[in-house]
């Protein structure tokens, strides 16, 4: 490499890590909503500008009194200082834009009528259905709440010699 290149080399670097620190964000789980899959404590990477499908597991603004939110949706560029001044939940797509909610599926949703998911919005539901906030009682959720797709999982512990070892993520159930 000449010595001429290497300026280009730290820019795009440096762009890079800047592209990466807003496109993976890391959550800890909290409360028990999602046992058996997700635990208090476990931390989750997730990220960003993805459109969820059924199946997968998002990050997700949560809903505040009244289940309405009170400020307007993060814009998909928000930084972390942003990101950290809301409250996040995470939940299982159960139905996204365009599928069909059964008369057996809505049954177990009564917010929700049998038919196509509108555009924009998507059913969640948490995997512990006892302790979960979800579109059994709030409905549906708007897309533009979900701030990203859990592609990794590293469950939560103490500081042990084990956690220091430099442990992985593990791919998300």
């Amino acid at each position: 490499m000449t010595a001429a290149g290497l300026p280009l080399l730290v820019l795009g670097t440096a762009s890079t890590a800047v592209l990466l620190r807003r496109a993976l964000v890391s959550v800890t789980v909290r409360g028990t909503s999602m046992e058996p899959s997700y635990h208090d404590g476990d931390r989750v990477l997730a990220l960003r500008g993805r459109t969820p499908t059924a199946g997968h597991v998002v990050v997700l603004e949560r809903p505040g009194p009244g289940r309405l939110w009170s400020r307007p949706p993060l814009p998909p560029w928000a930084g972390a200082a942003a990101v950290s001044g809301r409250h996040w939940m995470i939940k299982r797509v159960r139905a996204a834009p365009g599928d069909v909610l059964t008369p057996q599926d809505a049954a177990a949703f009564p917010l929700l009528q049998p038919g196509r998911v509108p555009p924009g919005n998507l059913v969640l539901l948490g995997d512990n259905h006892r302790s979960s906030l979800d579109s059994r009682q709030v409905g549906y959720f708007p897309a533009t709440r979900v701030l990203g797709i859990a592609l990794l999982a590293r469950p939560g512990r103490t500081v042990t010699a084990a956690a220091r070892s430099g442990e992985d993520f593990s791919p998300c159930p």
